[in-house]
């Protein structure tokens, strides 16, 4: 619960459930085979199959999560190689395959254009990228902490 004030009027609380409105994103970061070894935290290019340097895409205004990034693996296969909350940004030590129907849902695909995900979807590809990095729990768990998937805010 959030209060607003209200000009010339006494504070008003607002039920404001920021976590029931919270989209969060799937986000392209190049080729795997290319870009992964190289990754590191705040990278803000990657090396295309032409072997020049792209800019990532820009987060849009309507993604206000956790972002989880993906690149391409061999045989179209789609692999989570990174996320980002806030200022928090980890390089996953393993990558983690995206299932399409497990973590992105009915009716999404993989595109250049950023995939908005459900927190539900969110929670479970976390949950996954958890078990698959445990040495980097900590990190991870201050991001999964971010959003609630029952609407009820974080406690």
């Amino acid at each position: 619960m959030c209060t607003a004030t209200v000009a010339s009027a006494a504070p008003t609380e607002v039920p404001f459930l920021y976590e029931a409105m919270m989209r969060h994103g799937l986000m392209y970061h190049g080729g795997f085979e290319r870009n992964f070894p190289m990754l590191r935290p705040g990278a803000t290019k990657f090396v295309g199959t032409d072997g020049s340097e792209h800019t990532l895409p820009q987060v849009p205004p309507e993604i206000t999560g956790v972002r989880v990034w993906y690149m391409e693996k061999a045989g179209k296969k789609f692999a989570a190689v990174r996320v980002q909350e806030g200022a928090t940004d980890v390089v996953l030590q393993n990558e983690v395959l995206i299932d399409p129907a497990r973590h992105m849902g009915y009716g999404n695909r993989f595109s250049p254009e950023p995939t908005q995900v459900e927190s539900e979807l969110m929670a479970t590809l976390m949950a996954d990228i958890m078990a698959k990095n445990p040495e980097q729990r900590d990190e991870l768990t201050k991001i999964r902490s971010s959003f609630s998937v029952t609407g009820q805010g974080r406690k």
